[in-house]
């Protein structure tokens, strides 16, 4: 079998198969710094125009500005992220999310802790007949369906009440702000 680089690949009869070569040092490494290029058919270093490296080791072409153009812009606007997270709406948004999720989700665990807790340790109360072959357990187990589905229609009724408008608004500024940042049109 042979490498893309045409030397043959640890056919196990050679000293250089790649099951004897252990001798502590990157194969890979050595190649790389003796100038030999690795051929990955599915690498086009022209079109990609980053990384590469001239001879000496120093960037090639406009890369290197490019890359330092966009990591600017990058940094534009990531201080437009940060901004719009110390903004008073942002806070408002994540506080209506916390006062809603905290409570329900501390309230469902208590109900799920509950009704395993009662399963394990009081088998008589969850074995009590309601209604014909429905017991007590039974209908814990069908409430604890109904108040994941419950609580699934609150926690969207919710979010589209107290949440949504907000959010989009933020989601509209904060990608203005980025594309102003960006060095993009403002419309």
């Amino acid at each position: 079998m042979q490498s893309s680089n045409a030397r043959p690949r640890g056919s196990g009869g050679d000293a250089e198969s790649s099951a004897e070569n252990h001798d502590g040092h990157d194969v890979a490494s050595t190649e790389a710094s003796a100038g030999v290029r690795y051929d990955d058919p599915w690498y086009d270093a022209l079109a990609s125009g980053w990384g590469e490296t001239g001879g000496d080791g120093t960037s090639v072409g406009p890369a290197a500005t490019a890359r330092a153009e966009r990591e600017g812009r990058d940094a534009a606007a990531a201080d437009v992220y940060l901004e719009v997270q110390r903004s008073a709406a942002f806070q408002e948004v994540r506080s209506r999310y916390r006062r809603f999720v905290v409570p329900a989700g501390i309230g469902f665990f208590a109900w799920y802790v509950a009704y395993v807790v009662a399963a394990t340790s009081a088998p008589g109360l969850m074995a009590r007949p309601v209604a014909g072959a429905v017991n007590v357990a039974m209908l814990a187990g069908l409430g604890q369906f109904l108040t994941t589905f419950l609580l699934t229609w609150a926690y969207a009724r919710h979010a589209r009440l107290r949440r949504d408008r907000a959010a989009l608004e933020l989601r509209w500024d904060t990608q203005e702000l980025t594309r102003t940042a960006r060095g993009g049109a403002s419309s």
